[in-house]
């Protein structure tokens, strides 16, 4: 009986062996071994195909997590990074001033700025001048003609102004956070302007002054003209176009007739404002941070930047007790107008004469 328990195994193990050896006899001598091995390879891809089938579709990656270093998905970003240009490496477009070569001209006081000039606002003597009758784009300077012009309009502060697709910049496609649709009055708008160099509430002020935005520009050029800016052409109230151009001399005459408009004086050198847009709260600030800044007494200010026009700055301020006027064009590093005017007011304080380190001259500010 054992035996016969036994004899099924036995027999099953003999059969095995049988075909095993007949399948090596039917192989030719030296590649038993190999056709095992092929054998063995075959089965693997068979079951590695099989499973690769049988595996679900790979969902598609979260943002933020990251691709497996030899993904096609990886290597393929990788690639592209490797034919962009690094933005260190990326061509800055010059401003006109460096075309022009105005960087080039020295001064006393190594100012980073290509154009810069200082007046005492009550004697119209030039204290500091450098190529001060240039003439350059302005950017957002241009936003204190169109103040001016809306501030001596006496139009109504409090009427409501919406913000239309008029508003959007299409000149250099710059971005705003008044969308379209926002309400806003007119004080706030010159406020934003002002204050934030808001482009899209500069453009409402001039689109709804009356006559629309063509009768507002050349009440722009007729004032820049009856104050003797002779050098000054505006073709839009925000400074976005580099067809905005004006000088040192110029700007320093418009920075003293704005300077007489107190709600100008106040808006330009607020520090902040809260603005309700629909059902958000939005803080603006103010471009310039000199004017938190309790060693500069600043009445009136504004900034300005385009690529084609550098960083600028024009200020009414007093130091050492004299009123003065301050221009600064064309400076090519974001802090460095700001620099410019810590060097100027160092120097001034230095020299209790206040006396200029080139021969007095005056200058025809408004009186």
């Amino acid at each position: 009986m054992a035996h016969a328990q036994s004899s099924g195994p036995a027999l099953k193990s003999s059969e095995k062996s049988s075909k095993a050896k007949e399948n090596s006899a039917a192989l030719p001598k030296g590649q038993t071994a190999k056709a095992k091995s092929k054998d063995k390879q075959q089965t693997s891809a068979k079951r590695n195909a099989n499973a690769q089938a049988q595996r679900p579709l790979q969902k598609a990656k979260a943002p933020g997590q990251k691709s497996a270093k030899n993904s096609p998905v990886a290597k393929n970003m990788r690639a592209q990074r490797s034919l962009s240009p690094s933005p260190q490496l990326r061509p800055v477009r010059a401003s006109f001033g460096q075309m022009a070569g105005l960087h080039a001209t020295s001064d006393a006081l190594d100012l980073h700025s290509s154009v810069a000039l200082v007046v005492d606002q009550d004697t119209h003597e030039i204290l500091y001048r450098k190529n001060d009758h240039a003439v350059l784009p302005i950017a957002s300077l241009t936003k204190l003609m169109t103040g001016l012009v809306i501030a001596e309009a006496k139009l109504p502060l409090d009427e409501p102004i919406r913000i239309t697709q008029a508003d959007v910049d299409t000149e250099k496609g710059s971005s705003s956070r008044l969308a379209v649709g926002t309400v806003l009055s007119r004080g706030e708008l010159m406020h934003l302007s002002l204050m934030s160099s808001e482009n899209r509430a500069a453009n409402a002020l001039g689109r709804t002054y009356p006559g629309g935005l063509g009768a507002f520009v050349d009440k722009m050029n007729q004032r820049a003209g009856s104050l003797g800016m002779k050098d000054t052409r505006y073709v839009e109230p925000t400074g976005l176009s580099s067809r905005n151009q004006s000088s040192a001399s110029d700007l320093a005459v418009l920075v003293a007739a704005a300077y007489k408009e107190p709600m100008l004086r106040e808006l330009s050198t607020s520090h902040g404002r809260e603005v309700e847009v629909g059902r958000r709260t939005l803080q603006f600030n103010n471009t310039n941070r000199l004017v938190k800044n309790p060693a500069w007494d600043i009445g009136l200010q504004k900034t300005g930047y385009i690529s084609e026009a550098g960083r600028c700055l024009v200020m009414q301020t007093q130091v050492s007790g004299r009123k003065l006027i301050m221009v600064f064009l064309d400076s090519a590093g974001k802090l460095s107008r700001l620099g410019d005017a810590e060097r100027v007011r160092n120097w001034l304080e230095s020299k209790p004469a206040l006396h200029s380190v080139q021969p007095m001259s005056r200058h025809n500010l408004p009186g």
